[in-house]
């Protein structure tokens, strides 16, 4: 639930106040948060391989298989989504007039 709103917002690391000190031990940045994101989506596909490659074998069951690539193509499906909004946002970049 949301509560607060309107209230005074608590600093940012690496935002405005005391930027020399960098970011706080333990808070991620955003490269990290988007090294994680493809290490899980990289996992998730790797996942769906192994599973796949098992029910080929006959080691694991059909709906272990069908739960694995479907995950696996969802996750694909959202990394190629963000790679066409990426891709968009940079050729509008490209666009803007210097």
């Amino acid at each position: 639930m949301v509560q607060n709103i309107g209230g005074p917002v608590p600093p940012v690391a690496g935002l405005g106040v005391n930027t020399a000190s960098g970011p706080t031990a333990g808070s991620k940045d955003f490269a990290n948060y988007v090294r994680d994101a493809a290490s899980e989506a990289i996992a998730s596909l790797h996942r769906g391989e192994d599973v796949s490659k098992e029910g080929i074998a006959g080691k694991a069951d059909l709906t272990d298989v069908v739960a694995a690539v479907n995950d696996a193509e969802l996750t694909l499906q959202t990394v190629t989504t963000l790679r066409d909004k990426l891709v968009s946002a940079y050729q509008e970049i490209l666009r803007i007039p210097i």
